[in-house]
């Protein structure tokens, strides 16, 4: 994933969960693209070694933990003090909780721990950032928030997941509602089967609703970081509302 950087100068943004996954994806994505970018994340050392894809680009690291309000306004307050505003929200952190689990055996912490990753830890970064994009001059910015193919269809045991990521749609639609009188777009992107360490298992089979086991294709994360970069770079006069990206055959459409 190694890439040289742009030297034109994007905006600024924030990446949550961007020490694997999409959100390294996208983040590398953006600093190819000339963004600055604060790298947020619980472990320093993944969002160091994303940083370093991308030689001589324009990053701070930050360990975040998106469930704890005080993390989160350190957070936003340190790349405010680094880069001067933020232009960019990619509301990224999240967890799928213990896959396969029936929910009549699903412990109350593992729901509590999906809830507060996907939907608090959510709402937590949009307000901090939603606070300075309606504050600062130029006035404005965009927050992309990352949905899920679940949001739309359910996969077996997945009641956590799946409702967090129901309940991001709406927490999407209402910020992009109340962001209109201050220049802030609010959409989202869901995301079917990305190749990324999360997902590996669908390569080797995971279980669908009619109870068989089936290996499922993939996309390249890539592909999803591409897009996340095409909507953070629309004038903040368009919005991507609901992009939707998926693996071509991916069982979701019809009966797959």
């Amino acid at each position: 994933m190694n890439a040289e950087r742009n030297t034109e100068q994007r905006g600024v943004a924030v990446v949550t969960g961007a020490g694997s996954g999409i959100g390294r994806a996208v983040a590398v994505e953006l600093m190819r693209g000339g963004w600055a970018v604060a790298l947020a994340g619980r472990r320093e050392s993944p969002l160091q070694e994303t940083g370093a894809l991308v030689p001589g680009g324009d990053r701070l690291a930050v360990r975040t933990d998106v469930t704890e309000p005080e993390s989160v306004a350190a957070l936003f307050a340190a790349t405010v003090e680094r880069f001067g505003r933020v232009d960019l929200l990619f509301n990224n952190a999240g967890t799928f909780g213990p896959g396969g689990v029936p929910v009549e055996e699903l412990p109350y912490d593992a729901w509590r721990h999906v809830v507060d990753t996907n939907l608090n830890g959510a709402f937590l970064c949009a307000q901090a950032a939603y606070r300075q994009m309606k504050e600062q001059t130029p006035q404005g910015g965009r927050i992309i928030n990352n949905g899920s193919i679940s949001a739309h269809a359910p996969r077996p045991h997945s009641a956590p997941y799946t409702a967090t990521k129901h309940a991001l749609t709406g927490l999407t639609k209402a910020l992009s509602l109340d962001g209109r009188p201050y220049r802030i777009a609010v959409g989202q992107i869901d995301i079917g089967n990305a190749a990324t360490d999360m997902t590996a298992r669908m390569q080797t089979g995971v279980l669908q609703a009619n109870g068989a086991v089936v290996a499922e294709p993939v996309m390249d994360v890539a592909d999803v970081a591409r897009t996340v970069r095409h909507m953070a770079e629309l004038p903040l006069e368009a919005n991507v509302q609901f992009a939707t990206v998926l693996a071509t055959t991916m069982p979701y459409v019809g009966r797959g």
